[in-house]
């Protein structure tokens, strides 16, 4: 019981910050047509913030499920490789179905959190893990009531929320490797001519996610790899 609290109150900033960002996708949910139910139980089902925006998009249009596999793998699979690393730190009865179970939580900040125990233990990890869910799913269910209370002017103010989180994402790693300002600025060009240049605009949204996402980041690899010794220390 001691490690459930110590893990509740671990996710507490984590379930803050998420309740703001699902608030976001249960407009944005709201604003394509979804009704609250189905918002609701796509945020408790799945828990993947990335993913859940680029899949409501593909879901309006029936068929087209080769395009949301490849999709929701390319934006995912980090998860795996979290589950790898934080399975060589679990105690040993941290095994068989509860890796199962608890490997649904697993999400960047709860990695982020977890990967800092010596020992990471099932109660310690239900715990991180129980208020971020629904932190999640609360924030989700309030942004699609809201959306049918709010003015139009606000529901497309508060749209934008998404990709402040993004930004605020990916800024700071700019600020401490300028090779990942080049893989951004890749992805964005890749991402413009996709939307404006003829016959690749007409490709699936999910496919140019993919696309943009892997093409970015071979060139950068390629191109503009990170030197591992000059990497900033942790302050």
């Amino acid at each position: 019981m001691k490690n459930f609290t110590r893990g509740l109150k671990a996710g507490i900033p984590i379930g803050l910050g998420y309740l703001s960002v699902s608030f976001t996708f249960g407009i944005i949910a709201h604003t394509m047509g979804y009704k609250w139910w189905q918002a609701v139980f796509i945020s408790a089902l799945t828990l993947t913030s990335a993913g859940q925006f680029a899949g409501i998009e593909t879901m309006l249009l029936p068929g087209r499920y080769i395009e949301m596999l490849i999709s929701q793998l390319t934006i995912n699979v980090r998860y795996s490789f979290m589950g790898i690393s934080l399975a060589q730190k679990t105690n040993s009865k941290f095994r068989g179905i509860y890796r199962w179970l608890l490997g649904f939580f697993i999400t960047d900040e709860i990695f982020a959190v977890a990967v800092t125990e010596k020992s990471i233990s099932r109660s310690f990890f239900l715990g991180l893990s129980t208020i971020p869910w629904f932190g999640w799913t609360i924030g989700t269910t309030c942004g699609v009531l809201l959306g049918n209370v709010l003015p139009a002017s606000v529901l497309s103010a508060l749209g934008l929320a998404i990709y402040g989180m993004f930004i605020a994402i990916v800024v700071p790693e700019m600020k401490k490797f300028h090779p990942v300002i080049c893989v951004v600025l890749i992805a964005i060009a890749l991402s413009i001519a996709f939307k404006y240049v003829p016959v690749i605009n007409k490709i699936p949204s999910g496919f140019v996610i993919t696309i943009c996402a892997i093409t970015a980041a071979l060139i950068g690899a390629v191109f503009f790899p990170v030197d591992r010794e000059e990497e900033p220390e942790d302050e």
